[in-house]
């Protein structure tokens, strides 16, 4: 599956499960939901929960640090669905630049 088509399929699933009823929704709210699930991998991690393991729940529902960073992504792709970003593109252009850039650039330590 391409960077598009996980933006296509995770915008239509929300389309689908009633997330945009009303109307487009604001830059702001995709971006905090993006944090919140960045967040929730966040206390995953300072729990000392295992970082590679998927959990199923009682109700099969998916939990742990692996699923709280795959929500953040499909997050991300719902966005870029709701706003017709070009997810490939920007991730390739960004990537390749990025390959171009000196060791450690910016001048951060860590």
């Amino acid at each position: 599956m391409t960077l598009n088509e996980l933006r296509d399929a995770a915008h239509a699933l929300a389309l689908a499960k009633g997330w945009y009823e009303g109307g487009p929704r604001n830059v702001g709210e995709l971006l905090a939901l993006v944090h919140s699930e960045l967040s929730e991998a966040l206390e995953e991690y300072r729990e000392g929960h295992n970082l590679q393991a998927v959990l199923i729940d009682a109700n099969g529902k998916p939990l742990g640090f692996p699923v709280e960073l795959a929500d953040a992504v499909i997050r991300i792709a719902d966005m870029c669905g709701a706003l017709e970003i070009d997810l490939d593109g920007a991730v390739a252009t960004k990537h390749a630049f990025n390959a171009t850039r000196p060791r450690r650039h910016g001048g951060k330590r860590a």
